[in-house]
């Protein structure tokens, strides 16, 4: 298991290169033939390298691509968005028996980060709903003017400032927000199929946030479905498909080669529906 993050100074430079350079896998002995470890991804994958700040995982639902995702949060000890510890949130059981086989090479020890599924999102925009609605609630118990009620509305309106109300807003932007307002220089993120219910134009600047962590030393590795995520500038793709685990370039990806036929010709498609 990877070992306990470890404070820095925030003086200090940030290191080079990326945090998490690779993960090896090891098979459990004896054998054991449930789930995860029945994964066919499982029986090809030996070291999975992280070249490059931002790394994508690709392939049909199914494919592993989540299961692989939610065992690299759990090794490297990251919280979910919402704070839960993945050693202890109870729907990554299986991702714990997994990660006990994995192996971690680190160039350096993420100094923050997160991992983030679309159900923590929400989670997380209902518990900093609820915060601020209760700090409001306290602040109304104590006179106007008095130091209490000062401090109280003051660290509400500091919430509503950061994330404003996620509820009210679409789920795209609300993440792209809480992304914005949570990324930090050196910091390892995992997200497991972001761009659900982004709009394309969303996506594109989800794009443009993960361009800017990678240049601010931070990496982040991502489970997605997206051709316009998929499109990166300088990002490393894995295909996950009939049980490999292998690097391909984003023009060679069969989502963007179904994508860019249908949009040259859609009635091809459609003319026997």
């Amino acid at each position: 298991m990877a070992r306990r993050t470890t404070r820095r100074d925030a003086r200090e430079p940030l290191p080079s290169g990326v945090a998490l350079r690779a993960v090896r896998y090891g098979a459990p002995e004896p054998p054991d033939d449930t789930y995860p470890f029945t994964l066919p991804i499982l029986a090809d994958l030996v070291e999975l390298p992280f070249p490059t700040p931002i790394t994508f995982l690709v392939g049909e639902n199914g494919s592993g691509k989540s299961s692989l995702l939610e065992a690299i949060a759990v090794g490297a000890n990251l919280q979910t968005l919402g704070g839960q510890d993945t050693a202890h949130d109870p729907t990554l059981a299986d991702a714990r028996r997994l990660a006990a086989a994995l192996r971690f090479t680190w160039g350096h020890r993420a100094r923050q980060g997160f991992f983030l599924r679309a159900e923590d999102f929400f989670g997380f925009a209902t518990r900093t709903d609820l915060l601020v609605a209760e700090m409001e609630t306290l602040a109304a118990d104590h006179p106007p003017g008095s130091y209490a009620h000062g401090v109280l509305k003051g660290q509400a309106a500091a919430v509503r400032r950061q994330y404003g109300e996620l509820h009210a807003r679409s789920h795209g932007e609300g993440f792209l927000d809480v992304f914005r307002a949570r990324l930090l220089p050196g910091g390892l993120y995992l997200l497991d199929e972001p761009d659900t219910a982004f709009s394309a134009l969303r996506q594109l600047a989800l794009v443009a946030v993960l361009h800017d962590i990678a240049a601010r030393g931070a990496q982040a590795i991502i489970a997605t479905h997206s051709p316009i995520l998929l499109a990166c500038p300088g990002s490393t793709i894995y295909h996950l498909d009939e049980g490999k685990v292998v690097p391909v370039r984003w023009e060679d990806l069969p989502g963007v080669q179904l994508t860019r036929d249908f949009l040259e010709d859609p009635e091809a498609f459609l003319r026997h529906l």
